[in-house]
């Protein structure tokens, strides 16, 4: 039985604010990144993308059959748009920011999967480049789907994959059976491992939701360490998060010190090493663009930035060895 939530549903004051990108930058000193092909890439999304979130709603209402019909006609334009995962979720006020709302029951999660033939060597300028890709041609996905839902008479709101929205790309993903969450703090899919990217469509539009996924990889990460010894940052923990929250699930979170993981992703062309050097199903999802199986990545091991705790705006996170020392770094 659903549980619909008052319009606007209101994120839960137990969540945390939307990320404060510029105050975190403020904080470690600025951006000092500079990669062509991927300032390129968020020229795109800012120019051409960002006025498309918004258009007008036709008139005349696509009648479906029954919810079911509905989730049925929105995956399959999903995947004809060039989506590689979508699913149904319910959205709930802990999947939207604090001090902030939506006026929608439904979020459409679509995922796209990442080229691992750009994550042999991380951190890197192609990994970077990568992901601003993924973000655009993701975005146009979501953009031109959200273009047919309005054209068939359904309202919705565009969630763009690249974030700075109301909702939490990761849990809804989580309901609508995208994977498990990792011990890096991001999902994991049976088959396309961690290396992929989320947007989100949201509308009242009455589907059949999708279920969370137990597939045993949250288990897996319980023994598994790979991120965690590779995290160029020291920022990936040993144990859950004990906060009382657990994930979809019912497992404790794995949190990541952001305070330890945002200096060096600031420095580094935005990290990434702990999605490539995921151990999960590594030879299924790991491949080149031939289709053969990639090596395991490189990842430096140097200096690990002092942390930086930003005093406003941030979210709750553990701040992990601080004042021990790594086995694995300097």
């Amino acid at each position: 039985m659903k549980t619909f939530y008052p319009l606007p549903v209101l994120g839960a004051p137990s969540q945390p604010p939307p990320f404060d990108w510029q105050g975190w930058y403020d904080a470690v000193g600025g951006r000092t990144i500079t990669i062509d092909e991927a300032t390129m890439w968020l020229g795109r999304i800012q120019t051409e993308q960002y006025p498309r979130f918004d258009g007008p709603v036709a008139e005349t209402r696509r009648e479906f059959v029954s919810p079911a019909d509905a989730s049925e006609w929105v995956k399959g334009r999903a995947r004809a748009l060039g989506a590689d995962l979508v699913g149904i979720a319910e959205i709930e006020p802990t999947d939207i920011y604090r001090d902030r709302s939506v006026n929608y029951r439904y979020a459409i999660v679509v995922g796209a999967r990442m080229a691992y033939e750009q994550f042999v060597t991380v951190p890197s300028e192609s990994a970077a480049v990568e992901c601003l890709r993924i973000y655009f041609s993701l975005g146009e996905t979501v953009l031109h789907l959200a273009d047919e839902l309005r054209a068939a008479g359904i309202a919705c709101g565009v969630e763009h994959p690249i974030g700075d929205s109301s909702v939490l790309h990761v849990p809804l993903a989580l309901k609508a059976g995208f994977g498990e969450l990792g011990r890096h703090g991001s999902i994991i899919h049976p088959e396309l491992g961690p290396l992929f990217r989320i947007g989100s469509i949201l509308t009242n539009l009455e589907m059949v939701t999708d279920e969370p996924m137990d597939a045993g990889i949250a288990a897996f990460c319980d023994k598994c360490q790979a991120c965690r010894i590779f995290c160029p940052a020291d920022a990936i923990p040993d144990e859950r998060y004990h906060d009382g929250t657990v994930d979809p699930i019912g497992n404790p979170r794995y949190v990541v010190d952001t305070g330890k993981c945002f200096p060096y992703f600031a420095r580094a062309n935005y990290c990434s090493a702990c999605l490539s050097v995921c151990a999960y199903h590594h030879k299924q999802w790991a491949t080149m663009n031939d289709g053969t199986v990639g090596p395991y990545p490189t990842v430096p091991f140097g200096t690990v930035p002092a942390p930086t705790d930003p005093s406003e705006n941030v979210h709750i996170y553990p701040k992990l060895r601080r004042d021990e020392s790594s086995p694995w770094h300097r």
